[in-house]
């Protein structure tokens, strides 16, 4: 019997990211959420990551709501969110309680899939996300940052993995955010974990480098189960590669594919129409949809390219863009080697841009540079280089344990303090994630919601 190859449409959350940086609005993408319902998808990737900031920073709109709107546009089709672990949405490390309640409160307004990563691969990181999300009854989606360096080894991966389904991981998710995984790589990877654990294995990757087509393929040979892909009209470049391309490709391979090509027409055909909008005002700029290759080399991903540029734009310092570029992997090696992705990615831009500004290495550094070189992000892959690490504490002694250990609890107090103005746990959690938005927002809810009962009086 033909092996299945299944998808996660990443339309609604990584592909919007990556492409017109989560700038997507519900009422944009709703006429098609029955369509993506019926299109025999896996999973539909349509929250966490960057969409909780966004939602109420720019949209004005309330994530748990958006949510609860999609889940009940799409009750057949599994809904799946990135979750930084014990960072949850956001960019330092909350206590228990608040992860815990997070993931509870997830799940009961829609999440079914909760795919779990560490900016360190630091497994310390993620086993009370995980445990919650298993308790919740979600799938809890075990997730590897997929990065090379002298210290990332198949051997450290797989060991990961077993630790991971050890933790209760019902699935395992390589999260390739650079697209720098090649089809070798991911075939031997795939192929190793696949001799260690016996769970389901998710690949996602982007296409910046012009790689992922070929790398999902040979990871299909070597026994993948589902694919992250985005809709032809928002795939390619930062993004994934495109759904459509790739069913059309495996099927004639001879491999099962449950998709339903009138269904994936028809989201097409809608989303040319959303991107061509975002085309037309400047949000998608024809950058993101290049290929770019210096990845390969400096192992930058596409958000932290762009990232480098507006922060030497903003100085005008754009024609030192090439020494910064050169900066990256060092500073990325004097600190361990973490993996570039949410948070780690930004800090070792920010440090590698003040380094060649400064005309000396680590002469100022950022207060999260100095919380990373004391532990509180977790154990690196590699040592920090100890003249780095004296240069930036001191004689404070870096945290040996577990961060969040060292945290408060923070819920009941929280809710203590918004009585009156959170009307839910949601409303609490969304004031722990980022207070000064959520404040902003339930004033504003508060303002819309008198002008609305004004104006019905007056019509009346």
């Amino acid at each position: 019997m033909a092996k299945k190859v299944q998808f996660v449409e990443t339309v609604l959350r990584d592909a919007n990211q990556s492409l017109i940086a989560t700038r997507l609005p519900y009422d944009k993408f709703e006429p098609m959420l029955e369509t993506i319902d019926k299109a025999g998808y896996y999973a539909a990737e349509c929250w966490g990551g960057a969409t909780f900031d966004v939602c109420l920073r720019y949209l004005h709109e309330d994530p748990w709501e958006r949510l609860r709107k999609i889940r009940a546009k799409m009750p057949n089709t599994k809904l799946q969110m990135l979750l930084r672990g014990q960072n949850v949405l956001g960019y330092s490390h909350y206590p228990d309680d608040f992860v815990k309640l997070f993931v509870t409160k997830a799940v009961e307004n829609g999440m079914d899939v909760i795919r779990i990563f560490d900016a360190l691969n630091d497994v310390k990181n993620l086993k009370v996300a995980m445990e919650a999300t298993n308790k919740a009854g979600a799938i809890a989606s075990g997730t590897i940052s997929y990065t090379t360096s002298p210290v990332h080894t198949q051997k450290k991966y797989v060991e990961m993995v077993k630790e991971l389904k050890e933790m209760g991981a019902k699935t395992i998710c390589i999260k390739d955010m650079a697209g720098i995984m090649g089809p070798k790589e991911a075939y031997d990877l795939v192929s190793a974990i696949k001799d260690a654990v016996d769970l389901p294995i998710d690949l996602h990757t982007h296409s910046t480098t012009g790689l992922a087509f070929m790398t999902y393929l040979k990871a299909v040979e070597a026994g993948v189960d589902i694919i992250d892909t985005a809709i032809s009209p928002f795939s390619g470049g930062t993004s994934q590669p495109a759904t459509e391309t790739m069913a059309y490709a495996l099927r004639q391979l001879g491999y099962e594919v449950d998709l339903d090509d009138a269904c994936t027409k028809k989201i097409a055909d809608y989303f040319k129409g959303v991107r061509d909008e975002y085309i037309k005002d400047g949000t998608l700029m024809p950058k993101s949809l290049t290929t770019d290759t210096q990845c390969l080399t400096y192992q930058v991903p596409g958000g932290m390219l762009s990232n480098l540029l507006s922060q030497l734009k903003q100085m005008n310092a754009l024609d030192r863009f090439d020494e910064a570029l050169l900066e990256t992997p060092k500073v990325r090696a004097d600190l361990g080697y973490p993996p570039l992705v949410t948070p780690t990615s930004q800090m070792v831009g920010v440090q590698a841009v003040r380094n060649v500004l400064d005309g000396e290495r680590y002469k100022t550094v950022s207060k999260e540079i100095k919380a990373y070189c004391r532990g509180e992000y977790g154990t690196t892959p590699a040592p920090i280089n100890p003249e780095i690490q004296k240069k930036i504490l001191g004689d404070e002694k870096p945290i040996t344990g577990r961060y969040a250990d060292t945290l408060e609890p923070v819920v009941d107090k929280t809710r203590k303090q918004l009585e009156g103005v959170a009307r839910s746990d949601e409303d609490v959690l969304s004031y722990i994630a980022f207070p000064n938005l959520a404040e902003k927002f339930f004033q504003e809810r508060k303002e819309k919601e008198e002008n609305t009962a004004t104006y019905s009086i007056v019509e009346a």
